[in-house]
């Protein structure tokens, strides 16, 4: 371009997209972009509006794309002189599980290797003669931030870093020894070198948060980026600490983790991490503990810096709700589980169910670790399985089943922070979900959103889990699942009649999107592959309207990232996933230095079901494990533009 680049020009530059970044800056902002042909007293051409133009779903008729990470969207921006730019879009990943990364000292690591309460390597030994450290095929959750001061060197750009969890790894290397839940979560802060022309980001540093002082973690899934820019983490499905002694899992867990089968405490798991970037690219974690101890998945603080709602993704699950007593500040506030009144339904015309939340209790973190420390599970609770014709328990449903429980005298706050779902049955929550996953939310309409993977067992008419007096019947189950949207309201008082200090509170729920259960398709699609299917990770952009779905479906056999327009209602398939695998880390940052990125990861590629995949797994299983290291490896990345894509003719 010969024109003199004045420094309106290069801003608008980022509008106008280059290699390796999502080409969208300063979104909403005054983005200062001149006329072509005028000089600096031109009037600003600013940004107004953009959508995604939706992808085809891959086919066997080009199977190279079923068993990759697929991009053949395009996003389409509006400018305010009404002119049009379309860019297509390209997926760029950091790394790949078990590649060797730069450590930041002149070293490598390994990406996503597990290392025990000591921080020294687990070993996968089920192989004789192929020793090696375990690595996982199952990232997640992921937030992209930046930090005030970085001090990393090595940076030309800008420094911003992200932080990656790992959820767990599928298989040991010998492919018959399962590892689900056995190994301790890692956690890694990625630091990034922000290419201040193109937006590209590129990896210097990957370190291992140090997770000793939280007793390790367990199934990181989910997570989100807090409004203080801190990475918030999950450990989903709470061990039972009623039935430890026969959870070989967990005791693997422990082995692998303490080198002591008996030694990991099932209460200090189930509960909400929190890392915190450091300017030199290391982390600091620590784990709340009074946030409620459920199958965390991902939770969403909202705006005012306090209110966090949370995913439960459990069968008899439910929506909690946790209002911290001081802004910025999770380590202490009040617990509340949410009651839901006549009208709930899967029709997203229907008006929906209006919400109250009864409060199960105030604490600090410090007080609930200090209990998990000391208290064994029948010193908060008795629990029976069989009715104990003895009018003081309580009849519950718990994990899909049916028990009896009774509080011991003076354990209600440890009953309502570590037997969180137990109690919030008992205090008469809303216990009747399945897999409410995702929470994300849309300020500006002041709307959060659930994904609900499945609409399954606890929700449906005659199932052994579904309580009729919990008010959410279904006729038969949506195996597809579907996305809610929660009306959030101030002035709210508990059912107590005590004021709720926010005014963030979910006072009214209603279906937004569901999927479709189809009998086989061609290639054995269990759910129409062009609506949602069993959505997931859930992430809003604020500057976009855009509500992004990322989904983990036993139904698509291949799951999809979507974007769904708040204001046009359209949807939008941007990527599809290797066949087998699911989308996670899903990730939206509207200005990070002026650029907009969407992360997006992805976990076991080629993990086939007979049930879904017998039509395609003969083909693609080769490529899959030619692609991601014998389907070992997944990918840790963001959504970029091709350079292909790239007209500059505006300015």
């Amino acid at each position: 371009m010969s024109q003199a680049q004045h420094p309106t020009r290069r801003q608008a530059l980022k509008l106008f997209g280059t290699p390796l970044m999502l080409p969208i800056s300063g979104l909403g902002a005054g983005l200062g972009l001149t006329a072509c042909g005028g000089g600096d007293d031109a009037p600003a051409i600013t940004f107004t509006s953009a959508s995604f133009a939706a992808m085809a779903a891959p086919s066997l008729a080009d199977p190279a794309a079923m068993a990759k990470t697929a991009v053949a969207s395009s996003l389409d921006v509006v400018l305010s002189d009404g002119s049009k730019q379309s860019f297509k879009l390209a997926y760029q990943p950091f790394f790949m599980t078990g590649d060797l990364v730069p450590d930041g000292k002149g070293g490598t690591i390994l990406a996503g290797g597990y290392v025990d309460i000591n921080n020294k390597p687990i070993l996968d030994t089920t192989v004789a003669g192929k020793e090696r450290q375990f690595f996982s095929d199952s990232p997640d959750g992921t937030s992209l931030l930046s930090v005030a001061n970085p001090t990393v060197s090595g940076i030309k750009g800008k420094a911003v870093f992200a932080v990656v969890q790992f959820e767990y790894t599928t298989w040991a290397q010998d492919g018959k020894t399962d590892m689900y839940g056995k190994l301790p979560s890692p956690i890694a802060v990625l630091t990034l070198d922000q290419d201040q022309t193109t937006g590209k980001l590129s990896l210097v540093k990957y370190h291992n948060v140090d997770t000793s002082a939280a007793h390790g973690l367990w199934i990181t899934c989910g997570s989100s980026l807090s409004p203080w820019g801190t990475h918030l983490s999950s450990e989903e499905y709470e061990p039972d600490a009623f039935t430890i002694a026969s959870n070989t899992m967990f005791k693997a867990y422990s082995k692998n983790t303490f080198g002591d089968e008996t030694k990991a405490n099932p209460y200090h798991y189930g509960h909400m991490p929190e890392v915190t970037v450091n300017p030199d690219g290391t982390g600091t974690l620590k784990k709340h503990y009074c946030l409620g101890r459920i199958s965390h998945e991902l939770i969403q603080v909202m705006p005012d810096n306090r209110t966090a709602l949370m995913g439960d993704d459990a069968t008899n699950g439910g929506l909690f709700m946790f209002v911290a007593d001081k802004e910025k500040d999770l380590s202490s506030g009040s617990l509340y589980i949410a009651k839901f009144g006549a009208g709930f339904s899967i029709d997203p015309a229907a008006a929906g169910a209006p919400v109250t939340w009864i409060k199960m209790g105030s604490a600090t973190s410090a007080e609930i670790e200090a209990l998990a420390n000391t208290l064994k599970p029948t010193d908060i609770m008795d629990v029976q399985t069989v009715d104990p014709k003895d009018a003081s328990y309580t009849k519950i449903y718990f994990g899909g089943k049916v028990q009896w429980i009774k509080v011991k005298a003076g354990m209600e706050k440890a009953a309502a922070f570590l037997e969180s779902h137990r109690y919030a049955a008992l205090v008469g929550g809303t216990m009747a979900f399945t897999k409410m996953e995702g929470t994300t939310v849309n300020a500006k309409d002041k709307i959060a959103y659930s994904a609900l993977q499945n609409m399954q067992s606890s929700m449906v008419r005659g199932n052994a889990a579904w309580n009729e007096a919990y008010g959410i019947t279904l006729e038969k189950a949506l195996n597809a699942g579907g996305v809610l949207a929660h009306t959030l309201s101030s002035g709210q008082k508990d059912t107590a009649g005590a004021a709720i200090n926010s005014e963030w509170v979910v006072t009214q729920t209603k279906t937004l999107l569901v999927g479709e259960d189809i009998a086989a398709d061609a290639l054995g699609n269990l759910a129409n592959p062009d609506k949602i299917g069993a959505p997931d990770n859930l992430k809003f952009s604020e500057k976009l309207r855009t509500l992004f779905i990322g989904e983990d479906s036993s139904y698509h056999v291949n799951n999809f990232v979507w974007a769904y327009n708040v204001d046009t209602k359209v949807l939008s398939r941007l990527v599809s996933m290797p066949s087998g695998a699911e989308a996670t880390g899903l990730g939206v940052v509207d200005d990070l230095n002026g650029w907009t990125y969407i992360t997006s990861n992805f976990q076991h590629p080629g993990d086939w079901s007979a049930s879904l995949h017998s039509k395609v797994q003969a083909t693609l299983d080769p490529l899959v494990r030619a692609n991601y290291k014998d389907r070992f490896g997944a990918a840790v990345g963001y959504l970029t533009s091709e350079a292909t894509s790239v007209k500059l003719n505006k300015l």
